[in-house]
């Protein structure tokens, strides 16, 4: 019996050997900051330097006079996810979309202790750091809880809530069996940190494509984005740290999103498989000033599947419930003669009395309970002619008050 105990001993130390052979040669480095700004940034770019040793990346775009959009972006994403409701959005909104510490090009120390309570704090110190008094807060899968968070802890600051593929409910057993293998991969305590730190390229490339209705979304400058960015110093760990503690941040209940008092809109896409659709019908059915668009075509990045669809919802959303005061303003500025399509397309608030547009669905006073939701409205404000294209403005950066962080410049991009 010996003989078999000591080829047993000698296959696991084996096995080991070859492991550490096999981490050590697959092992990626990071990638200095610098290479990344360089790649990433753009001439919107700019860096704030918060407490903690923290260097925001943000963008402050669109045009400065009008209502303020701040966006925030999902678990290993970045703002780049918001580029597509930006090019459509600019001329009716000030537009501060940000990288959470951990992701993007934003600069936080490795032992970062992230959660959505702790970023919707940062989130705070940030616009009031710019000096945004009221805003509409948009959301996307983490970026969701950490909005619905932030709403809860914050909300006379918000004039209304977006929540694009929320994340935030605790999840029935087996609720989640459609979930990407690299996310179900980094949430075990051993293989995730291992998993960080090797060329897990094919990994998310499969990951993203079965994110979205159609993979054919995904191309290759999206998944060298993903990787790169994934690769900034300290972030893998602030990412695993993520990935091990989903199950102790906040959950969501009816109860808790009561609270709420601004409007909300629930977004998402029914073919989402990394946040179960049934965590936007809980939204939904919280009643009040709750509100949904689901899209039967849609996956989970609803905002870079459907960029047309999505961003006439949500600004035909805004105008109609959170700027009420300016159902008689001019929403859509005027845009010179230089062949962009007419900005008046876009759809403006209503005035009183005036139906919602075709396919919101209104929050009702006694809504169904979630097992028994109806099934989901068709998209929203179908589009019977195209969006205004984007339209180049200068933004124009306000300097720091007394007493705040001084926004640095972008690098310069290097050939």
């Amino acid at each position: 019996m010996k003989w078999l105990f000591r080829i047993f001993v000698g296959l696991i130390i084996a096995v080991a050997v070859i492991s550490v052979v096999f981490v050590l040669a697959t092992r990626r480095p990071d990638v200095p900051y610098e290479k990344l700004e360089a790649q990433y940034a753009n001439d919107a770019s700019r860096f704030m330097n918060m407490p903690g040793d923290i260097r925001i990346h943000y963008r402050d775009e669109g045009t400065p006079d009008m209502p303020v959009l701040v966006l925030v972006h999902g678990f290993s994403a970045s703002l780049h996810t918001w580029e597509p409701w930006i090019e459509r959005l600019s001329p009716f909104y000030r537009i501060i979309s940000l990288d959470l510490p951990g992701h993007g090009l934003t600069r936080a120390p490795k032992d970062y202790d992230p959660s959505p309570t702790a970023y919707s704090a940062l989130l705070n110190d940030f616009v009031t750091a710019l000096g945004v008094e009221k805003f509409v807060l948009a959301g996307s899968s983490m970026g969701g809880h950490v909005a619905w968070e932030y709403a809860l802890s914050h909300q006379e600051k918000l004039r209304a809530l977006v929540l694009v593929s929320a994340a935030g409910w605790s999840e029935a057993p087996g609720e989640n069996a459609s979930e990407p293998l690299i996310f179900k991969l980094l949430r075990l305590p051993v293989v995730g940190p291992i998993l960080a730190e090797i060329d897990n390229r094919a990994l998310v490339e499969r990951g993203l494509k079965a994110s979205v209705a159609d993979p054919a979304l995904v191309d290759q400058a999206m998944v060298d984005r993903y990787v790169l960015l994934s690769r900034a110093p300290g972030h893998r760990s602030i990412l695993m740290n993520i990935t091990l503690n989903f199950g102790r941040y906040q959950s969501a209940t009816k109860e808790l999103l009561q609270q709420i008092r601004v409007p909300v809109l629930v977004m998402a896409g029914e073919k989402d498989n990394l946040v179960p659709f049934r965590n936007a019908q809980q939204f939904a059915a919280v009643g009040g000033n709750w509100s949904n668009a689901f899209y039967a075509d849609l996956g989970h990045l609803a905002q870079e599947e459907d960029p047309e669809r999505t961003a006439i919802d949500v600004h035909a959303f805004i105008n109609l419930v959170a700027l009420g005061e300016l159902a008689n303003a001019q929403i859509a500025p005027e845009i010179p003669g230089d062949g962009s399509p007419d900005a008046s397309a876009m759809p403006v608030a209503p005035a009183p009395g005036d139906d919602a547009p075709v396919g919101i669905a209104p929050a009702a006073p006694a809504p169904a309970p979630a097992e028994a939701l109806p099934p989901s409205p068709a998209p929203i404000l179908p589009v019977t002619e195209p969006p205004p294209a984007p339209v180049q403005r200068p933004v124009t950066e306000t300097g720091p008050s007394q007493g705040e962080p001084a926004p640095e410049p972008a690098p310069s991009p290097t050939p």
